[in-house]
């Protein structure tokens, strides 16, 4: 046991050697650095308002959510991961609150929300004839405002499924091909059937795009854009309405750029918080539980080095929530390691044999760790689940730390214990009281 109990301790801290090689980013390692939220790094700050006018109450929620998805991941694609997109709702309208780490461009961050077309179609209003008459004489005589002569209806780009690039056989000229989802579909099939030689034109961002005319009622769902300029307009248009058409117009009402010096700071403040509450810890373990408090120590040197790779490797978006999650559940590791020690100081008093100590230890302490950690992760569980960004950040990494700590302080602690079983050092009193 003590053989086979070393080995595994031996490859252990040498994976965690690399690992903290890789973290301080040695010369000869992968260069990964951290990847930090908007409070450490900077960025844009965006607020918009959703037009939610011609929606009913009850649609209301699920459209804003599609909306927020779609908003994700159209910035996805511009190289911003992970961005923070939350629903605001405030008496009877809704906002999104767009945050994007290390954009510190606010017109760039304008722009990448902006490029997101609003697809929808439209159909002639009944009274079409006596519109088009008046806005005929409207254009002769100059006098008068033209009335819009067509009118929105329930198929929007909440219901696209993808949109491709085609081309005309005939003529080669582009075109956009649309593929609508199940609901779409049927959508589409009603409204080509109640508008048969009746135009239905097509809206992008508020603009007509094209004017086509129904001629028979279409099934299966597929339409198509023509009237583009050139090929690489219908491309861009393919790909933005594919990264997604926003299923309701959306108008930005707030922007700003949040600094990183503040970040920068409270980095610097809570990395000194967290040395010297770790070399607190050290002290406290070594004094109260001699040479088990100083392998514990080691754990939990191996313990913050592999959360810490873990961190990079997702990587994990750090916040001070995150990094005040990841400290806790330090305190969380150490605590397994309390229960263990007390619990075989007690089997010790017995006059147990120390292998004996080691397993009796670790097994009556076992339900006492397992229940106080997975009542943590319920916690936890629960705030990811509900909770804003910064909350969510936090309970990711106190959950993420826990799980890790388990393995060192159940694993490793134990591990290096058992190296000392059959040596002289076990039969020193003074190092395990």
């Amino acid at each position: 046991m003590r053989k086979k109990s070393c080995l595994i301790l031996i490859l252990v801290v040498f994976i965690s050697a690399l690992a903290g090689m890789f973290v301080l980013n040695v010369s000869f390692m992968p260069k990964v650095p951290f990847k930090l939220g908007l409070d450490l790094q900077g960025g844009s700050h965006l607020i918009y308002e959703a037009d939610l006018s011609g929606v009913e109450n009850q649609d209301r929620e699920p459209i804003m959510r599609g909306l927020r998805d779609v908003i994700e991941r159209r910035v996805n694609l511009f190289g911003v991961r992970e961005p923070v997109v939350q629903i605001e709702e405030s008496d009877d309208s809704y906002r999104l609150i767009i945050e994007l780490a290390g954009i510190k461009n606010v017109s760039e961050a304008i722009d990448m929300i902006g490029q997101t077309p609003f697809l929808e179609f439209k159909e002639e209003k009944p009274n079409f004839e006596e519109i088009i008459e008046h806005n005929q004489k409207v254009n002769e005589t100059g006098e008068g405002e033209e009335i819009e002569p067509f009118q929105s209806t329930t198929l929007t780009g909440k219901y696209l499924e993808k949109a491709r690039l085609d081309f005309n056989d005939m003529t080669g000229e582009p075109f956009v091909s649309l593929q609508f989802d199940d609901e779409g579909s049927k959508l589409f099939e009603e409204l080509t059937e109640n508008n048969i030689d009746k135009y239905m034109p097509i809206y992008i961002d508020g603009n007509p795009i094209s004017l086509p005319k129904v001629r028979e009622k279409i099934s299966g769902g597929r339409a198509q854009i023509t009237g583009i300029v050139n090929v690489q307009e219908a491309k861009n248009l393919a790909e933005n309405l594919n990264a997604g058409a926003l299923p309701v117009p959306i108008n930005m009402i707030s922007q700003q750029t949040v600094g990183s010096t503040l970040g920068a700071v409270s980095v610097e403040r809570s990395l000194k918080a967290g040395i010297l509450g770790f070399l607190a810890v050290i002290i406290f373990m070594i004094l109260v539980y001699r040479l088990p408090g100083f392998l514990a120590s080691i754990s939990l040197l191996i313990y913050i080095t592999l959360v810490l790779t873990i961190f990079k490797m997702i990587p994990v978006t750090l916040t001070l929530a995150g990094i005040a999650g990841f400290i806790l559940s330090i305190g969380m590791a150490v605590d397994a390691n309390v229960l263990i020690f007390s619990r075989m100081r007690e089997e010790r008093k017995e006059g147990k044999e120390f292998p004996l100590v080691i397993r009796d230890g670790f097994a009556r302490a076992w339900p006492s760790i397992r229940d106080s950690n997975i009542t943590t992760l319920i916690v936890a569980l629960i705030l990811f689940s509900f909770g804003t960004s910064f909350v969510k950040g936090f309970a990711f990494t106190l959950s993420l730390g826990i799980l890790v700590s388990l393995f060192s302080a159940i694993f490793v602690t134990r591990s290096f214990l058992r190296c000392f079983i059959g040596t002289r050092f076990e039969k020193i009193k003074f190092l395990w009281k």
